[in-house]
């Protein structure tokens, strides 16, 4: 499991070990783990070495920072990262039996105003896990990836409008929250079941709004000839020949 500092439930980190699952949450900066991180002497830290992504083309000539030039043309206040380093100590919070790994990143941050540099800055992010098989920087990395749970949230909250209850009891939230949730589902059981797996996993990655555009709001005229009616799709798109294959995929498993 992972999630930011919002789901760090320290209450159940022992229940979660015991139960052989795994975790790496992040942990707010509080006052007493900044004070334990400072503690560290400079030879407990060393640079975290970011993983880059794999360039599946020809890597390309980084384009010149536009953006940055026009930050200093005009006096914009700025932040820019100087450097990375990560360490670790064991820690066992208030509501824990036993101890954790708990990974410190420190980031050196230069606040610039233009041209001019304003003050050093230095923060520190926590992450707490009980996964002893990942190095430093391979924590940073899995706890960065969240990412992918926190979208599934705001596709619930604005994709299928799962927060936006139009009833006035909890067990009527309860419900609509659990229908609407299930479009999201079964779009992506829909992608997990295109033959094609590289564009299948497309679609489970898509926003929700997208894919009723690219899948399900479709133009068709409906005609009942003789003993059959006729499905006829009056515009094109690139998600089509997958529609279709997924169609005859799906009539194949229930023949069978």
């Amino acid at each position: 499991m992972r999630g930011d500092t919002d789901f760090s439930l320290t209450g159940k980190f022992d229940q979660w070990d015991q139960a052989g699952v795994t975790f790496n949450f992040g942990m707010d900066a509080s006052p007493k783990l900044v004070g334990l991180a400072q503690s560290l002497s400079e030879a407990q830290w060393r640079g975290l070495g970011r993983a880059e992504p794999e360039i599946k083309t020809e890597p390309r000539e980084r384009p010149e920072n536009v953006k940055e030039q026009i930050v200093r043309e005009r006096q914009f206040f700025n932040q820019r990262l100087e450097s990375e380093q990560v360490a670790e100590f064991e820690y066992q919070p208030g509501n824990c039996q036993k101890s954790y790994r708990m990974i410190v990143l420190r980031k050196n941050l230069s606040m610039e105003r233009g041209e001019k540099v304003l003050f050093d800055e230095i923060r520190y992010f926590f992450y707490i896990t009980n996964r002893r098989d990942l190095g430093w920087d391979e924590v940073v990395q899995d706890a960065n990836e969240r990412c992918n749970q926190e979208n599934v949230i705001e596709q619930l909250k604005n994709g299928v409008n799962a927060m936006r209850i139009p009833v006035n009891d909890l067990n009527s939230n309860w419900a609509y929250m659990v229908m609407t949730a299930l479009a999201w589902n079964l779009k992506s059981w829909f992608g997990l079941m295109v033959p094609n797996r590289e564009r299948g996993l497309q679609l489970v990655k898509m926003e929700f709004r997208s894919f009723l555009a690219a899948v399900l709001l479709l133009p068709t005229q409906i005609i009942r000839a003789g003993r059959k009616i006729i499905y006829r799709i009056l515009s094109y798109n690139s998600w089509l020949k997958d529609f279709f294959a997924t169609w005859e995929r799906l009539r194949r498993l229930e023949a069978t």
